[in-house]
């Protein structure tokens, strides 16, 4: 009898995952008679997914942008799930080619296996995290920055493809990635620990989750009218730009959009939630990217621009994303645009080298080490734990969830394999029948798939053991850069082909992740996040469409009416990078040809940083610290900026410590119940009124009231040079 019991527990406890967290975190029990597809689920998975895709790019092209994300859905979601589940009809019917089968729009209690279908739906209308189609941006700059033209068709296309297209990838490398227990998915364990947040039973006498998201979303929709419309200012206000309205170097430091950031804070939530949102970001991450922030910002950038001058610096603002000529004007790119949408080297010639900021100049070189520095820290401090997980999961182990999720119809392989061929073929069409729209030839489009499919099972490993992974973006850029230069939309589309398809892919694979956890039929989960996809982009590009074709002047800020909201910050760093690793190319620029060679310096510098961070470790083993010193990490806390300003930045940090540590420690009773729906309230609230104010007050051109509450932030000197000789229209001459 013993001896029975004692086998039964060794049964179950080699069932276990060998991952400690996902032991304590993922239920090990299923209900497979749970209905998925129900009328509530595709109901409000389809009106998530829509909402959240037009406001995403509603919100792309202003000043203070802000992705909605999926928490935002997901929390909404539940009351409107559970209040359908009250109300709809019980009865039953048949449906003509179903045979017997009977269905109902009320199949019984609103269920957590619909809610994650549910919030799945939303997190494709969020473009995975991303807030929009990447391709969107292909077609804004085309349209509003070289003044060229690109049909809806193609722009659609582009936009599919690149989004569905890593699909095909993900269905290759999913028996590596997903089924294996080994490949956890760190992420993913915080959505389960919402999910079951939200459905456990609350007997305690507070305000429901409901409720207190309600109250929340009301109190900001009707204050964002405040920051939004009524007093702008509020949503930048810098102490030293008011205290010294004269003074380059006060505006220099105070500004919060152009500047420090020094004594700059906000009332707007827009500006704190545009890194998303500091309150379902852990205080451990918060913190690290705090330090390499003040490492790089506050050291690095003071250093360079008032010490030595790096680059010429001082021609130059200090925070800028424009391009600049040897005398610190606006460089004119049209000018070196010719009829054939390429490089037109006599004028490139007689207008000189092109010049950045020293924030952009470095960021580009932060960027080049902080990819070489991901792969070195990965191999070196988890190289060890990834092999030994892959070796593993390649043995074919399984834990309980596998186990129980072989309960359902697997995915079959030529679903995966249909969605490949598709996809490229409709690729293949736009680079040649189409091609003389978006440059890219089509052994391009075949390269750039190439390196999408060699680098996603490795990011993908990566990704789901460390919850860390490199970007592919700067690498494709330079790469085609080098291979054709001269052409910047075949750039931009290479590097969407290249980099955004294996991102696509990596995000297919960690939300099926999530859904083998919740146990949701893999099916289910497969046709929810290709319909997500197609409505999604459709909609991204439908709303980009309209939005470029009807507010006068988008994105163009020497036309913009002062105050504007429509400043397309992103779109505007997506330009430049068009303009310096295509139309211009590399070696222009990083190369001899250009002025920023030495940045190069920076991939060794990535390299070698973390094998002295762990050759350190291993002198001192003792010191637990120095493994904690996360080169990658430090060397990226800057990666958003640009477009990201020092405002963004400070006030992520405020509001993420003030939640993440000091209500977590104090308080934490309050932050398990409230603090995720907290942030999903402020977004929706927010995201609502936005969408208010524009077809309220900016359809009838009454979006600006001209008054001193409404100017930016009284730091216009912080757009100024501080070289003696150098002339710029509104600035002082020194």
């Amino acid at each position: 009898m013993e001896e029975g019991q004692n086998w039964k527990k060794l049964e179950n406890e080699d069932e276990q995952s060998p991952v400690e967290e996902v032991r304590i975190t993922v239920p090990t029990d299923d209900d497979p008679s749970v209905p998925v597809w129900t009328f509530r689920m595709w109901f409000l998975g389809i009106i998530s997914c829509a909402l959240l895709s037009f406001i995403n790019i509603f919100f792309s092209y202003r000043q203070n942008p802000l992705i909605i994300s999926m928490i935002t859905a997901q929390v909404a979601s539940l009351p409107l799930g559970r209040l359908m589940a009250k109300v709809l009809p019980t009865r039953k019917f048949h449906l003509p080619g179903f045979g017997s089968r009977e269905f109902s729009l009320n199949p019984g209690p609103f269920s957590m296996k619909e809610h994650v279908l549910i919030s799945i739906f939303a997190n494709a209308g969020a473009g995975f995290g991303g807030g929009t189609a990447y391709a969107i941006s292909i077609v804004d700059i085309i349209k509003v920055f070289y003044h060229r033209k690109i049909s809806f068709l193609a722009g659609w296309i582009l936009v599919i493809t690149t989004q569905v297209l890593g699909y095909g990838w993900a269905g290759i490398m999913r028996k590596y990635v997903v089924e294996p227990a080994e490949m956890w998915w760190p992420s993913t364990l915080v959505q389960v620990s919402i999910f079951r947040a939200l459905h456990e039973k609350d007997n305690s006498g507070n305000y429901s989750r409901g409720k207190f998201f309600l109250i929340v979303m009301t109190c900001s929709f009707t204050w964002y009218i405040v920051p939004g419309y009524l007093f702008k200012t509020l949503s930048t206000v810098s102490v030293l730009c008011l205290a010294f309205r004269k003074s380059v170097l006060a505006h220099q430091l105070g500004s919060g959009q152009n500047g420090l950031g020094i004594l700059s804070f906000t009332f707007d939530w827009s500006v704190v939630a545009y890194l998303t949102s500091p309150l379902v970001t852990p205080f451990f991450a918060i913190l690290n990217i705090l330090v390499g922030y003040v490492i790089i910002v506050y050291i690095m950038i003071p250093a360079a621009y008032w010490g030595f001058n790096l680059y010429n610096a001082n021609k130059f603002p200090l925070f800028s994303t424009n391009l600049f000529d040897a005398n610190g004007q606006k460089y004119n790119v049209s000018a070196i645009v010719n009829d054939k949408f390429e490089i037109d080297m006599p004028t490139y010639e007689k207008q000189g080298r092109i010049n950045l900021s020293i924030m952009f100049a470095l960021s580009y070189g932060l960027s080049f080490a902080t990819i070489v520095a991901t792969l070195t820290h990965v191999i070196l401090f988890n190289g060890r734990e990834i092999y030994g997980r892959f070796r593993a999961s390649y043995k074919g182990k399984t834990d309980i969830h596998t186990r129980l999720m072989r309960k359902y119809n697997d995915i079959p392989s030529w679903w995966f394999h249909t969605i490949l061929v598709l996809s490229f073929a409709l690729s293949l069409v736009l680079c040649t029948v189409l091609k003389s729209e978006i440059q890219l030839p089509w052994w391009g489009l075949i390269f750039a798939c190439g390196i999408a499919l060699i680098f996603t099972l490795p990011i993908s490993i990566i990704q789901a053991t460390t919850n860390n992974s490199p970007g592919l973006n700067v690498i494709t850029e330079y790469i085609i850069g080098l291979i054709i230069p001269g052409k910047p939309i075949a750039n931009v589309c290479f590097k969407t082909y290249g980099y955004i398809s294996m991102a696509q892919a990596v995000s297919f694979l960690q939300d099926f992740k999530l859904g083998h956890y919740m146990k949701i039929p893999p099916r289910s989960m497969f046709v929810v996040q290709l319909v997500g996809t197609f409505i999604a982009a459709t909609i991204n590009m439908a709303s980009a469409w309209y939005m470029l074709t009807h507010v006068p002047f988008i994105c163009q800020l020497d036309s913009l009416p002062k105050g504007s909201p429509w400043t397309c910050r992103g779109d505007h760093v997506f330009y430049d990078a068009s303009v310096i690793w295509g139309l211009v190319g590399p070696k222009r620029f990083f190369g001899p040809l250009g002025n920023y060679g030495a940045l190069n310096w920076f991939f060794l510098g990535g390299a070698i940083a973390p094998i002295l961070v762990w050759l350190l470790h291993k002198s001192f083993p003792k010191q637990s610290w120095i493994k904690l010193i996360n080169i990658p990490v430090l060397l990226g806390a800057t990666a958003a900026m640009p477009p990201a300003s020092t405002l963004n930045f400070n006030s992520w940090f405020v509001i993420g410590t003030l939640f993440n540590f000091i209500i977590f420690r104090y308080r934490k009773k309050w932050w398990q119940r409230y603090n995720y729906v907290l942030s999903a309230a402020l977004d929706a609230g927010l995201a609502f009124m936005g969408v208010f104010i524009y077809l309220f007050f900016g359809l009838t051109n009454h979006e600006n009231i001209n008054w001193w509450g409404n100017v930016e932030d009284y730091c216009d000197l912080a757009k100024c040079p501080t070289a003696k000789g150098i002339q710029v229209d509104g600035c002082p001459l020194l």
